[in-house]
Formats: C-alpha cells, structure tokens, sequence
C-alpha cells in the first residue's frame, strides 16, 4: 500500500485540530471533474467526525487536461497567503465549470483580495514553487491521478463516496485505538 511521503506539517493547508485522531489528506485538482463530486463528499465527512478529523488539502494540478488547474492551485495559494485559502478553495470548486481569469477576479472581489496583486502573482508565479512542491510530494507518494486519498499517511484505494470514506477512516480509528 502506498504511503504519503512528505508528512503533514504547519505549512499545510488543514482544518480541524492537530491531535485529531485521524487525518485525511487529499490530493486534488480545482478542475477536476471527480475532484468536483469529491468535494462535498469530504465536507460531509468532515461534518461528520467533527474535531475527530483533520483534513489537509494538497494541490495536484493535471494541467495537460485540465488548462486552468495551475492557475486555480497558485490563485489558492495567493488567497491563502492572506489567510483565505478555504474561502478560495471552496469557491473554486463551486465553481467549477467557470474556472478562469473572470472567475478568479470575481472571487478576488468576493474575498475583499487585491486583483492587481493576484494577477501579479500569477504573472510572476509567485506560488508555483509552493504547486509544484505540493505535485512533487504528491507523485512521491504514488499520486497519479486526482482525487487521491490518504488517511493517516495511508492511501485509501476505495471509492471515495461518503460512506465508503466514512468505513475507511472509521477503520482506521479502531485500529488505532487496539494499538
């Protein structure tokens, strides 16, 4: 089984507590149609463990298919710099099939962030480095397609449905608790 090779540290992008019993990682892609269904799947299973649940969110942007991935990943970062990373990402995913410049401008103004700035960023691809390094640890891992799931450093090879997620990180906790 595949295991997550670059550790969850303070630099991810993560809700929950630190000392949750377990922690979900995912590897995704804002263009991502499966990503897309994911993710209010994940909200659901957040909602349903609670403070149980850590969840970490890493970029891995399939730009040869999806052309406005890399863009979504580094307009994330850039909001996240300003302490909104989780108000971008969920409306990016929201909006999904609206996915570009007109959209990314738009979500600027919603968040009260500087349109000048984001295009600056992505012009001069202030956060790439920080994309490409979330890809990296992603291919590291045995990531090769979006979205891929790991639960406490293991990566979850079933369906990613609520109650399948539910069964898996539930198994995961038992296990713990035995231990």
């Amino acid at each position: 089984m595949a295991t997550l090779k670059v550790l969850v540290t303070g630099e991810d992008h993560a809700q929950g507590p630190e000392d949750a019993d377990v922690t979900l990682v995912e590897y995704g892609d804002y263009e991502c149609p499966h990503c897309g269904r994911a993710y209010p799947i994940v909200k659901q299973v957040q909602k349903h463990f609670g403070k149980r649940l850590r969840f970490v969110f890493r970029n891995f942007p399939l730009s040869e298919m999806h052309p406005h991935a890399e863009a979504a990943a580094e307009v994330a970062e850039f909001a996240g710099a300003q302490g909104k990373f989780w108000e971008m990402h969920d409306r990016l995913f929201e909006n999904q099939e609206r996915l570009g410049e007109a959209l990314f401008l738009d979500l600027d103004k919603e968040l009260k962030l500087s349109a000048t700035a984001m295009r600056q960023a992505l012009a001069q691809k202030t956060f790439e480095a920080r994309v490409r390094a979330d890809f990296t640890g992603g291919v590291r891992s045995g990531v090769n397609g979006t979205p891929t799931f790991f639960i406490n450093g293991q990566r979850h090879n079933g369906s990613f449905d609520f109650d399948a997620l539910v069964s898996a990180i539930q198994q995961v906790m038992i296990t713990a608790k035995s231990a």
